[in-house]
């Protein structure tokens, strides 16, 4: 089974000193701890027998993997679904990662959030925190049509759950014309909510599919055929509402420019930004917004982790 949330850095210290040799004022900086903190937690591990159980049992195997997940890719922080939590496999990725935000979402923060039936899962399976000064940002345009996760209401539930302010994005997801969006993004109250974004001090996503299942074609802002002239154009995934390709760029086409969302580069400078990825079918997009450095942070299952090891295309952009 997966370690929980709280007591992952003791796996990650025993990590980084029995297995990258670093030193303890080594791994105090790249915890950003103490280092008596880190000799304590070295202890434990001793004591736990994590250190013993994670090199030669399948006990912690999933944890392992978190830590190789880490290394490649350059990630501060990793955690594994192993499907053991849970008689339904689907709900322990969206506990387990409801978990990690509550402990990194902290009083006076401000997070921002984007949508999607992952999202909406987390924010349905979090517990209440009585938080204080905490805004919570939608980080895209919102859809027209009855959704059961839109981007409103994935930012209000979160926001509910967190005794937080929620602020909505009081404009579509996608503008019929590029000029109409252009337009809109001057807006005064627009253009500082887009520019708001990089103020935030966490996010949490997911990746979506670009493929005629996706949730940009579901909710009308695109149609099938759209879509898969966007395949050929090199779109391999959606963060925020948005295209990119394999190498988790922007896509430079014309459904880019009609969409109303946080500029990617202000997105990727929000220090901590938390990716949930629940079905394993999304390996190509998740590759993807792994190498376009959209994650520093990852919840996801261990198939799909297993096979981003394995791939030779599972490398860091």
């Amino acid at each position: 089974m997966a370690l929980r949330p709280g007591d992952q850095i003791v796996h990650k210290a025993a990590w980084l000193y029995y297995t990258h040799g670093l030193r303890q004022d080594e791994i105090a900086r790249r915890l950003e701890i103490s280092r008596a903190s880190v000799a304590m937690y070295l202890r434990k591990a001793r004591e736990t027998g994590i250190v013993t159980i994670a090199a030669s049992t399948e006990l912690f195997a999933s944890d392992v993997l978190a830590r190789k997940l880490e290394d490649r890719f350059g990630l501060d922080g990793v955690w594994i679904a192993d499907g053991s939590a849970f008689p339904d496999p689907e709900a322990e990725i969206p506990s387990l990662a409801a978990s990690v935000f509550l402990s990194m979402v902290g009083s006076g923060q401000r997070v921002g959030v984007a949508w999607g039936r992952t999202v909406y899962a987390i924010a349905d399976a979090m517990t209440f925190a009585d938080l204080k000064d905490v805004t919570v940002v939608q980080l895209c345009g919102n859809l027209g049509a009855p959704y059961s996760y839109r981007p409103d209401q994935c930012t209000m539930e979160i926001a509910r759950r967190l005794n937080a302010k929620g602020l909505n994005f009081y404009a579509p997801l996608i503008l019929s014309t590029e000029a109409l969006a252009t337009a809109l993004r001057a807006e005064p109250v627009i253009r500082e909510q887009l520019a708001g974004v990089g103020e935030c001090d966490m996010a949490l996503f997911s990746v979506g599919f670009a493929d005629e299942d996706a949730h940009v074609v579901k909710c009308g802002a695109v149609t099938a055929a759209e879509l898969r002239a966007l395949r050929r154009q090199g779109a391999v995934g959606v963060i925020a509402g948005q295209m990119i390709d394999a190498d988790g760029a922007p896509l430079d086409c014309e459904y880019n420019r009609r969409c109303i969302s946080a500029d990617l580069t202000d997105f990727r400078a929000i220090p901590k930004r938390l990716m949930v990825v629940q079905e394993e079918a999304k390996l190509e997009p998740l590759r993807a917004a792994l190498a376009g450095r959209f994650a520093t942070h990852l919840v996801l299952s261990r198939t799909i982790a297993q096979a981003l090891i394995d791939s030779p295309a599972g490398q860091a952009g």
